[in-house]
């Protein structure tokens, strides 16, 4: 008889023998995974499985969420936070740092859950709960500067006093993804429960149990359970309720879902933040460090298997160092290891999904029918997991292939030789994308300059991402089609906050007094208005 699922359908052909097949047990212990579950708004009744994309083990049968239920985690989360937002800025600091620390004491957890749920290599998933950490501290330490009330010159100098406060929105409804989901499901809303918000968050199915580990830590670290309300369920059915109740929405994902959203919130008269697609560049200079560009453009290609937002596919390099470049790329890219391991021995494990998976082969086996080369890689490895593709390079890519222009989300990167910086930009800027870019060069100076010209939210001089996705105090977003509004910095708090100015008059009232008529007001009024201006008062 065949293994069954919980559900009853077949869980592999022939004996359930866990020795020989993983697909016949259950990775993870049913309590610890009903510990996590049980945080989900769901009364459905109705499940989703779970399956690890290292070897296809079953991890969870995870319970679905009804609209009724995401409207029952909204007046949770809206009632929370009424409480919330006037507690001291103090209590809330607070248990951002103790999150920090929570956090990295359970490093080992949550990497192997990430690992297990997306099939992330563990370096790479320890920079997840490394930049959860930094997002904490960051804005545990300023806060006050962001939130505090702000004193600004009034009409009359002296006699009109205006303070400007940082509202909270009130409940901010989170739409994460699967690729980065530790991070992308807590470092988006900690600021907003700083500034006073609730929460309600629909992580993706794929790496749900990953955003419910994220909710127990936040308990653990003191916010209040109901601040933060996790939901499940697919996005077409879940995502509209979710929008048509929150305050302010976050979304990272695609452009197309993006644009959806956006539709969606204009609607109601809400604001959004979007990060979405991308179709990054790196340009190599002529006198970049070919070790350092190396290294870092296989990071900046392959790290998660591609499966990330502002991961290179593009790779512009200067004619001088082109073939000395490629020898090198390659053979770093032929030296990683690829594996299904939960310890620190692999260097990039398996896409996410089947449909990952296909979409990575279909855009490699294009752009080979249309005359394109790869040097290194090209093939889907099942000999290694279900979802293994090798980090490919590919050379002679033209704009009539889908990688050229689509973004592939894999281990798929495209190399074009340049002989002029300017080109080189044009290059960089073509296309409807604009989220991250990385240029190479041992002339600092020179590559800001070239940055500036570069249509992309972030760009990084000898690095591919790192540099400006791990400084928290930088905002983070994308120009273009790659999305609106930025996580990180003021700019990621802030957006969780509405303004209210209070002006005070005192004294002096706005319009004619002592007498005068309107008239001899409006020349009063416009001599004081020279004054001003020659003096240099904004």
């Amino acid at each position: 008889m065949s293994a069954q699922t919980p559900s009853g359908g077949p869980l592999l052909d022939g004996p359930a023998d866990p020795e020989h097949d993983p697909r016949a047990s259950y990775a993870l212990e049913p309590g610890y995974v009903r510990a996590l579950t049980d945080r989900l708004v769901a009364t459905t009744g109705d499940t989703s499985p779970v399956e690890s994309p290292l070897n296809g083990q079953p991890l969870a049968h995870v319970p679905q969420s009804s609209t009724a239920d995401v409207e029952e985690a909204l007046s949770r989360a809206r009632r929370a936070h009424e409480k919330w937002a006037a507690s001291p800025l103090e209590q809330r600091t607070e248990a951002l740092l103790r999150l920090h620390d929570l956090v990295l004491d359970r490093q080992a957890e949550i990497c192997d859950l990430i690992g297990l749920e997306g099939g992330k290599a563990r370096k790479d998933a320890f920079m997840e709960l490394a930049h959860v950490a930094l997002t904490a501290r960051y804005y545990a330490r300023t806060a006050r500067d962001h939130l505090q009330t702000r004193r600004v010159p009034g009409l009359f100098p002296g006699l009109t006093h205006v303070q400007v406060n940082r509202v909270p929105k009130g409940v901010v409804g989170i739409i994460s993804p699967w690729n980065y989901p530790f991070t992308l499901a807590l470092s988006d809303g900690l600021p907003a429960l700083l500034a006073g918000n609730a929460v309600v968050i629909k992580p993706d199915a794929q790496t749900m149990l990953t955003a419910l580990l994220g909710a127990e830590l936040l308990e653990e670290a003191g916010f209040p359970r109901d601040l933060w309300q996790v939901v499940a369920g697919p996005g077409r059915e879940i995502g509209p309720p979710l929008i048509a109740g929150a305050d302010f929405l976050c979304f990272t994902g695609s452009t197309a879902t993006g644009k959806v959203i956006a539709s969606q919130c204009a609607e109601r008269l809400i604001g959004c933040s979007l990060e979405l697609g991308g179709k990054n560049p790196l340009l190599v200079l002529r006198d970049a460090d070919i070790e350092t560009a190396t290294e870092g453009a296989a990071r900046a290609s392959f790290s998660n298997a591609g499966q990330l937002c502002v991961s290179s596919e593009r790779l512009f390099v200067a004619d001088q160092v082109y073939d000395r470049f490629v020898d090198r790329f390659v053979a770093r890219t032929e030296a990683m290891t690829l594996g299904s391991s939960l310890d620190w021995s692999v260097d990039m494990g398996p896409l996410i999904s089947q449909d990952q998976l296909d979409t990575v082969t279909a855009h490699v086996e294009d752009a080979l029918a249309k005359g394109a080369r790869v040097l290194t890689g090209g093939r889907a490895r099942p000999d290694l997991g279900p979802y293994f593709f090798e980090p490919t390079v590919l050379e002679g890519v033209s704009p009539d292939m889908t990688c050229f222009g689509e973004e592939t989300f894999g281990p798929v990167v495209s190399l074009y030789r340049f002989h002029d910086e300017a080109d080189a930009v044009a290059r960089a800027n073509a296309g409807q994308y604009g989220l991250n870019a990385a240029i190479y060069s041992e002339d600092g100076r020179r590559a800001r300059e070239i940055a500036r010209q570069i249509r992309c939210g972030t760009v990084n001089v000898n690095e591919g991402f790192g540099a400006t996705f791990g400084s928290l105090a930088a905002p983070m977003g994308g120009m273009r089609q790659s999305g609106m509004g930025r996580r990180q910095g003021a700019e990621g708090l802030l957006r969780y906050t509405d303004t209210q100015s209070v002006a005070t008059q005192r004294g002096l009232r706005i319009g004619p007094s002592f007498g005068l008529s309107q008239e001899q007001y409006a020349k009063l009024m416009t001599t004081s208005l020279r004054v001003l201006n020659k003096i240099g008062r904004a």
